[in-house]
């Protein structure tokens, strides 16, 4: 066992090590594609950015920028489809805009798409704001992440985020007073409605109409004015890169609730099972991997402690006799911590009770039936070994008493001795066992 959880340990290291090494050695470079030609034609780089704003989405988008920079492109163009995010990471995102050195398209498509909350400021933040038909923008009235806002704050928050909003509209030449009333009254509106009362600055259908219509138009950079040359760029598409794509499915709260729950699974069957070492690291990546996205998550850690107490309910459940008991307290304490576990009125930011309920009832069962194995196992009787001697049968071999003799016991032949003398012939069972001399005593009608 010792040798296969080495062999396990050496083959995960060895994928870590290999895995690294594509990721370093492999980096796609535009720069050196730029220096090897001397000459080269328009491009445009496109990302596309869907689901919530957080931490990895703000990365990429930067990243994207500064990309955008060394690879002197016409644009930036962001195809964007987003309920919201964390405010820290559409700041990072709308400052990045406003400062870049190359114009950032900002596309709401296809759709059925939507900028709503942080993308209304991501839009609004952009050189040029596109939709296309079939989308929607609006509803940017801040959401409380992570904690409870009382009347004066959410207050405080609402004007904040008004200010903020007005302030990039004015600047980018958009309406303002839309923008406001976005914040201030939670109001969203087509791709129709937001071209007209000039919220956008087009509707484009695909991505070729939308590099035609913006083709020969003037935006202004932070320290120059650029003229767009984009009609017949050629299009670049980025990726997130594999780090960017896993962390971003780690940070989807039902990915790191399961990640939670297979790392409790993972140590609890290591520590009851010890020298499988599979599980054990499975686990321990997993609760790793699981507390990082708790980073960016808004946690409540009350939710965290009910799901640990219903944990070690289930396990009270072998050792105690409660009929039941136990274990329903603890599939509710695990359903009203897996309810708490995200504390936030924004629904991206919530665990489905579809997820939830299944996971507590498998996770009643699986502690219950993994916990009572070991149980019983721990509790039986050894044999193999001395200890599995005790209580077997035999038969004298020679005279036995407290001075010594010999008997066979499992077609051994053992060195024993008695409290009692037993003749040659009788049958004993085994008491007890002193170093290679087993202690025997007759057995009545033997």
């Amino acid at each position: 066992m010792k040798t296969y959880g080495r062999y396990i340990c050496f083959t995960f290291l060895t994928a870590m090590v290999l895995i690294a090494a594509v990721l370093i050695c492999f980096p796609r470079s535009y720069a050196a594609a730029d220096t090897a030609s001397g000459e080269r034609n328009a491009e445009v780089l496109v990302i596309t950015v869907r689901g919530v704003i957080n931490p990895v989405a703000s990365e990429f988008i930067i990243k994207s920028v500064e990309k955008a920079v060394a690879m002197r492109a016409e644009a930036l163009i962001i195809q964007l489809d987003t309920p919201g995010g964390l405010d820290t990471s559409m700041r990072s995102i709308v400052k990045d805009i406003l400062g870049s050195k190359v114009p950032v398209v900002v596309y709401v498509s296809p759709s059925g798409a939507r900028a709503a909350s942080a993308g209304v400021f991501i839009t609004i933040a952009a050189h040029v704001a596109a939709m296309a038909p079939g989308t929607n923008i609006g509803a940017a009235h801040p959401v409380a992440i992570g904690e409870k806002l009382d009347k004066v704050m959410s207050e405080k928050a609402a004007n904040d985020a008004a200010a903020y909003i007005k302030s990039i509209a004015t600047q980018r030449g958009r309406n303002a007073a839309w923008a406001e009333d976005a914040v201030r009254k939670s109001v969203s509106i087509t791709e129709k409605d937001a071209l007209a009362t000039k919220v956008i600055d087009l509707v484009a259908k695909d991505l070729d109409t939308l590099l035609k219509a913006i083709d020969g138009k003037n935006v202004k950079l932070p320290d120059s004015e650029k003229r767009l040359n984009t009609a017949g760029a050629k299009i670049v598409v980025e990726e997130m890169g594999m780090r960017q794509k896993v962390l971003n499915i780690i940070g989807d709260p039902t990915v790191a609730y399961i990640l939670m729950l297979l790392g409790f699974y993972g140590i609890f069957f290591e520590l009851t099972n010890p020298g499988v070492v599979l599980p054990g690291i499975i686990g321990a990546i997993s609760l790793v991997l699981a507390f990082y996205a708790f980073q960016t998550l808004p946690v409540n850690y009350a939710g965290v402690l009910l799901i640990v107490i219903g944990i070690v309910l289930f396990l009270l459940e072998v050792k105690v006799a409660s009929y039941g008991a136990l274990t329903a307290g603890g599939v509710v304490s695990i359903t009203l911590g897996s309810v708490m576990l995200f504390d936030s009125s924004a629904p991206f930011y919530r665990v489905s009770l579809s997820i939830i309920l299944p996971a507590a009832i498998f996770t009643a069962l699986f502690f219950f039936i993994t916990f009572r194995l070991a149980y019983q196992a721990h509790k039986r009787k050894p044999v193999t070994g001395g200890e599995g001697l005790i209580g077997l049968q035999g038969v004298v071999l020679s005279d036995t008493g407290p001075e010594g003799g010999m008997v066979r016991v499992r077609g051994e032949i053992w060195s024993a001795w008695a409290d009692e003398p037993i003749a040659a012939g009788e049958r004993i069972a085994v008491d007890s066992l002193k170093g290679l001399k087993v202690k025997v005593r007759k057995i009545d009608g033997g």
